[in-house]
């Protein structure tokens, strides 16, 4: 029987990795499900989950990068609640009075502002690192406590609300998805996108010569993959609007609110945003130069500057886009509370570097996958999640969480020993 499943997933090509994170958060479901009472696997709280696992996981993506190279940023907590509270301020304080309240280019000017604010901090701490050489650990500690203390001095410490109301959307909430209709036709986009890259990757294989899959096996891989995207839209349409949003929904649907009209939440905002970054930094890292000299790099540094990739550049792009990303989750994370406070994104930084080890990401450089790292970031939020729907008190949950990341890095050098990597 055993060898019948190790030959099942040999065919199929999975990652025993990813079947094992896959595996661990299916059981962490069930047993958090069983633990409520059935309350735990409602479209309700797997609509809060998704929404609230974008923001760290749109930063994980990132990080995976970060730690192949061999290096770490502790900052992006701090850096996501200064850009956080920055462009807060700015959509509140500053572009009413030049483009007069309620203008339709404050939501847009909000976000580029943040994704710019993140490019030039992180491409500034990568070129310390990189050309100055100074340890990654030291220069993103320091940009810990510097980003945190220049948070405060944004505002004097006050909380900057109510924001643009179309930036608000960006985060979520009954306003913030697609709604029914495009929710399916987001998810058939999707399903349609998953299955061209599987048969994509199957005809490269072919026409270079390499063993390729079963049919059988791509078919049931691309089952897999249909089934579940199709199976969480369904899941988001499943939970319905109520109380007083129902109303605000409705018009701007631009339906006629009756009693017997059913009006779902689907899929949210949040959610699409970081498909479009997981899709899109997945074909960095595997179809570009610059994926390629960022595993090069972290597989062996010197032999990638002694084939003549500039390292030290690559160190401030690989910064850069980490700091990118942690503006466009920063626009996320406030945009989802609606307001900004001194308390945005603190112990992000933990929670982003424990998705990405959890997720795979070795943290002697040279290996991790982006979808490892979303899946990390879905353990971790699952955990918090769970703990919190069961009364588990905040310190307790921040043990656990620090227990599985230890726990998730010797499994990693375990695994890494019996394959000999």
């Amino acid at each position: 029987m055993k060898d019948s499943a190790k030959k099942f997933v040999n065919n199929v090509g999975l990652d025993p990795r990813l079947l094992g994170m896959i595996g661990a958060l299916v059981v962490l479901w069930v047993v958090f499900d069983l633990w409520t009472g059935g309350r735990f696997l409602t479209p309700r709280n797997l609509f809060n989950i998704s929404v609230q696992t974008s923001s760290v996981a749109i930063m994980a993506t990132g990080m995976v990068f970060v730690i192949v190279t061999r290096n770490i940023d502790l900052s992006v907590g701090s850096m996501l609640g200064f850009i956080g509270m920055t462009v807060a301020a700015l959509q509140v304080h500053v572009l009413p009075e030049y483009l007069g309240l309620g203008n339709g280019s404050i939501w847009v000017i909000a976000v580029v502002a943040a994704v710019l604010m993140g490019l030039v901090i992180g491409g500034i701490q990568g070129w310390v690192v990189g050309y100055l050489t100074v340890p990654a650990f030291i220069v993103t500690l320091g940009g810990l406590l510097i980003f945190r203390g220049a948070m405060w001095w944004v505002t004097q410490g006050q909380t900057v609300a109510p924001l643009d109301p179309t930036f608000k959307l960006l985060g979520g909430g009954a306003d913030g998805t697609l709604g029914e209709k495009l929710s399916w036709g987001f998810g058939l986009f999707a399903s349609f996108v998953a299955v061209a890259m599987i048969l994509m990757s199957r005809r490269r294989k072919s026409n270079h010569g390499f063993v390729v899959k079963p049919a059988w096996a791509e078919g049931t891989l691309i089952a897999i993959a249909v089934g579940l995207t199709l199976g969480f839209v369904w899941a988001l349409n499943s939970y319905e609007i109520a109380g007083g949003a129902r109303e605000r929904v409705a018009e701007q649907r631009g339906l006629v609110l009756t009693d017997t009209l059913s009006l779902n939440h689907g899929v949210a905002i949040p959610v699409v945003i970081l498909l479009l970054v997981t899709v899109g930094m997945t074909f960095i890292s595997k179809r570009t130069r610059f994926g390629r000299y960022v595993y090069a790099t972290g597989g062996n540094p010197e032999a990638a500057e002694l084939s003549g990739i500039n390292t030290r550049m690559l160190t401030v792009k690989v910064f850069a886009l980490m700091g990118a990303l942690t503006g466009l989750s920063a626009v996320v994370a406030s945009a989802r509370l609606g307001s900004v406070d001194v308390g945005l994104g603190t112990l992000d930084e933990l929670r982003v570097i424990a998705a990405a080890v959890i997720g795979g990401t070795a943290l002697a450089g040279g290996f991790g996958t982006i979808y490892g790292a979303v899946i990390g970031a879905a353990i971790m939020q699952t955990l918090q999640s769970g703990m919190a729907s069961v009364g588990v008190d905040a310190p307790l949950q921040n043990m656990v969480v620090g227990f599985v990341l230890v726990l998730a890095v010797y499994v990693d050098i375990v695994y890494r020993r019996k394959v000999g990597v």
